[in-house]
């Protein structure tokens, strides 16, 4: 008989998978860890009962000399699941961005690769409520506004989170009730130890903080992130309605009258800013995003215009303000920008 931590999940997926395709395949996210096991027992579940193909995919980073032994160690767990196939994928990390997030950025891409090439109808990730308040504190230390703090969605995509309402403690307690029977323990990776990385060093300091303050402090993050998600959720709309109906994109640029932009609140004039970016960066703007002080220095072509020369931004765009418009292009010179 399962217990109830179990039945919760299950049922927590099962709500999770509402607007994903009847009988579309599902991918779950293995690192062979705790929640990533436990994830891939409740799937196992839900998808025999929905009658979907369940497909564990374990990414090796190669960035441990036991990456390898570790990456089978999973598959062989999610098979003793009863998977419906287990893969393993080896990507090559690229550490420009520093390794945390080399490694997210690598893992992410070949997830959904794989989406693409089973066509499956979501990629489950196993994050716990308390990796959601880890989230919010480190992106609120680094300074970020309401949509970063807005943290991860339990459904963006084909990303699905289903565990993000459940402690970790929780969770756990279901990956031991799976693995048990089979003589089997996930596995316990050396870098959750280690301070070298700032989600450790995070997580270490949440556990202090929650020490000192009560367990209402992973709750009041939580709760923090859900109304910032709203705001957010209701700017980016604005955002998209005057992006849409003010700005000119043609030809690798994007251009604004000044006047539209300083009638707009601070709040939404900066994500149009974003949006013109996004637009003429294409696929780099990904790897490439703005950062806060990218955003302020083109706000002040439009609040604080003095004269200055253009703007240099990653992917080889531009931003200039010239004949009261301001234009974002890519790949040309002003020379060039000013003949047209």
């Amino acid at each position: 008989m399962s217990s109830l931590a179990t039945v919760a999940l299950r049922n927590d997926l099962s709500a999770c998978l509402d607007g994903v395709a009847p009988n579309a395949p599902i991918i779950v996210g293995c690192s062979g860890g705790p929640d990533s096991l436990a994830l891939v027992s409740v799937a196992v579940w839900v998808g025999a009962h929905q009658g979907r193909r369940v497909i564990s995919a374990t990414i090796n980073h190669q960035l441990q000399e036991v990456a390898a032994e570790v990456a089978v160690q999973a598959q062989v767990a999610s098979k003793a699941l009863g998977v419906d196939e287990a893969i393993v994928i080896p990507v090559n990390v690229e550490l420009g961005q520093g390794l945390e997030a080399g490694a997210r950025a690598a893992r992410l891409a070949a997830l959904e690769q794989l989406a693409a090439e089973k066509q499956a109808g979501a990629v489950l990730l196993g994050h716990t409520l308390d990796d959601q308040a880890e989230t919010v504190l480190l992106r609120l230390s680094r300074g970020a506004g309401a949509r970063s703090l807005g943290a991860m969605r339990t459904c963006s995509g084909i990303w699905h989170r289903p565990f993000l309402a459940q402690p970790r403690s929780l969770v756990h307690e279901v990956a031991l009730e799976a693995l048990s029977p089979l003589g089997l323990e996930p596995w316990s990776d050396p870098h959750n130890q280690s301070r070298d990385f700032a989600r450790v060093r995070i997580r270490a300091l949440l556990a202090e903080i929650t020490a000192e303050l009560g367990p209402g402090v992973v709750m009041g993050l939580i709760r923090s992130a859900e109304l910032l998600r709203d705001d957010d959720d209701v700017l980016s709309a604005w955002s998209e309605g005057d992006f849409a109906e003010k700005v000119n994109t043609q030809d690798g640029q994007a251009s604004v009258a000044i006047a539209d932009l300083t009638e707009l609140p601070r709040a939404v004039r900066t994500r149009v800013i974003r949006l013109m970016f996004e637009d003429v960066a294409g696929v780099d703007a990904v790897s490439s995003a703005l950062t806060f002080e990218q955003v302020r220095t083109i706000d002040s072509l439009i609040v604080n215009w003095h004269g200055q020369g253009a703007v240099d931004l990653p992917g080889g765009v531009q931003a200039t303000r010239e004949y009261e418009r301001l234009t974002l292009l890519r790949g040309k010179s002003r020379h060039e920008h000013r003949e047209q």
